[in-house]
């Protein structure tokens, strides 16, 4: 079936909070540099806010860069494994 992807990997998550701490610092330290040459705070707060806006829209979605690497999961016992479980707690 067809829907929308919602998870991310382990690796994928990783990923993920690298570029925002990436993305967030560039645009901190552009914001700061510029915001000193003009003299104005507010143009240091908009830059880091942009960053944080672009850190979020490139981050927080589970785009499919993300969902690379995902995990293969064990498979359930079967009812061999629950009788064996039983007679040990008899034993």
């Amino acid at each position: 079936m067809f829907g929308i992807q919602t998870h991310m990997d382990f690796e994928g998550q990783g990923r993920a909070e690298k570029l925002s701490r990436i993305i967030i610092t560039l645009f901190g330290i552009v914001g700061l540099i510029w915001g000193g040459y003009v003299q104005l705070f507010s143009q240091t707060v908009f830059i880091l806010a942009a960053g944080f806006a672009v850190a979020a829209l490139l981050t927080i979605p589970p785009w499919p860069m993300y969902r690379r690497k995902s995990l293969n999961w064990q498979k359930p016992r079967g009812e061999a494994g629950e009788e064996a479980k039983k007679k040990e707690k008899k034993k």
